[in-house]
C-alpha cells in the first residue's frame, strides 16, 4: 500500500514540475520576444535620432560654409578699398 502512495505522490510530483516547467518555458519564451520588440524599438528611435543629427551637422556645415563666403567678401572689401557688394562681384 505505501508504494502504491509513494508511486502516486511520485507521478503527482512529476506533473506538477511538467507544469511549472512549462509555466518557465512560457514566461521566457515572453520575455524573450519582449526583449526583441524593445531592441528593436530603441534602434529605430536611435536611427531616427542619428537621421536627426545628421541633418543637424549639414545644416550647420552649410552655415558655416557661408560665414566663411562672407567673410572672405568682407576682408576682399577691406583690402581692396571696395564695398562688399562691389567685392562680391569679382
Amino acid at each position: 500500500m505505501r508504494k502504491i502512495v509513494l508511486a502516486a505522490a511520485a507521478t503527482v510530483g512529476a506533473l506538477a514540475l511538467s507544469a511549472c516547467s512549462e509555466q518557465t518555458e512560457d514566461a521566457a519564451a515572453e520575455a524573450a520576444d519582449s526583449a526583441v520588440a524593445d531592441t528593436s524599438a530603441n534602434m529605430e528611435a536611435a536611427g531616427d535620432a542619428m537621421g536627426e543629427a545628421a541633418a543637424d551637422a549639414e545644416s550647420a556645415m552649410e552655415d558655416a560654409g557661408n560665414d566663411m563666403e562672407a567673410a572672405g567678401t568682407e576682408a576682399e572689401a577691406e583690402i581692396e578699398n571696395e564695398s562688399v557688394s562691389e567685392a562680391a562681384a569679382d
